[in-house]
């Protein structure tokens, strides 16, 4: 019996190679530099500055089997500013001005149907919580978001595509949180929400110099495991207002491994600000696609 599972088990193996397609990927490693200086003789509080930012972008997709796909999207990006001191002329300390870290992994059982099934899991953190100077808190916070619900692929020509999804949701948001700052001690917090989830993936290429990649997710919290903690302070409903997430990147190539990129992002979440949120990136810099 155990000897026929096996056997069965190879065959299903080789039966899925056999059909697999090739990875659709895209992994693409950007450096920019800006650097100003002055001399001696410059006057009114002039101040040297260099700053740079480092990002690593990649999309895996693959058609598995005939009724399963999987795709992983990877964004990482780390930056800072190094400023010199205008009457000094010596250099502080470099400060952090980018740092993302957004893995995610998305299952489709594409049945063939007008919507396919999907699961999906997403990490989101940082490289370094630097709030705080004399404590260093290495990846965090951490949001873990798993969802599930259905999925329909609008658009699909070779590498670009629209994607959208709608499902529920379960988010796990893990900080650490600093107990005693004279003996650098700190503690783990995990609170949990849940609600309903709409995301939008648009990869598109205008042309073979100029693509834009954008993502626009939506998140409707139903469930929340501190809800009795705020109950009664001003904040008590702020964990119920809708959640926005609206990325957007659009690339031109101006020589070989020369891109300029602009970075917009739009974020909505009253628990952290109650006003919106926005962040805009525009660079020139050094570009290498590995595949």
């Amino acid at each position: 019996m155990k000897k026929g599972l096996l056997f069965l088990s190879v065959l299903l193996i080789l039966a899925s190679d056999l059909y697999a397609e090739p990875w659709e990927k895209t992994l693409t490693f950007d450096l920019k530099l800006t650097q100003t200086a002055y001399s001696d003789s410059w006057t009114g509080g002039e101040a040297g500055n260099v700053s740079w930012v480092s990002t690593l972008n990649g999309i895996f997709m693959k058609q598995v089997t005939e009724t399963f796909n999987n795709r992983t999207t990877l964004k990482l990006a780390f930056g800072q500013t190094h400023v010199q001191d205008a009457e000094t002329k010596e250099w502080e300390k470099p400060e952090k001005s980018t740092d993302q870290i957004d893995i995610e992994n998305l299952s489709r059982l594409t049945f063939g149907g007008y919507i396919d099934p999907y699961f999906a899991v997403r990490l989101e953190t940082q490289f370094l919580d630097a709030s705080v100077d004399s404590i260093n808190r290495y990846f965090s916070p951490m949001l873990l978001t798993e969802s599930v619900g259905g999925s329909r692929m609008f658009y699909k020509k070779d590498k670009n595509q629209i994607l959208s999804r709608l499902g529920f949701a379960v988010k796990h948001t893990i900080n650490k949180v600093i107990v005693d700052t004279a003996v650098s001690e700190t503690d783990w917090n995990t609170r949990t929400d849940a609600g309903f989830e709409s995301v939008t993936d648009v990869v598109y290429d205008f042309s073979e110099s100029l693509g834009y990649i954008g993502k626009l997710t939506i998140y409707k919290a139903l469930l929340f495991s501190e809800k009795d903690e705020v109950e009664g302070t001003p904040e008590e409903d702020y964990w119920k207002a809708v959640d926005v997430n609206w990325e957007n990147t659009i690339s031109a190539s101006v020589a070989k491994y020369v891109t300029v990129s602009l970075y917009v992002q739009f974020l909505y979440d009253k628990q952290i600000e109650k006003k919106g949120r926005f962040k805009e990136t525009l660079g020139l810099g050094l570009t290498y696609k590995m595949f």
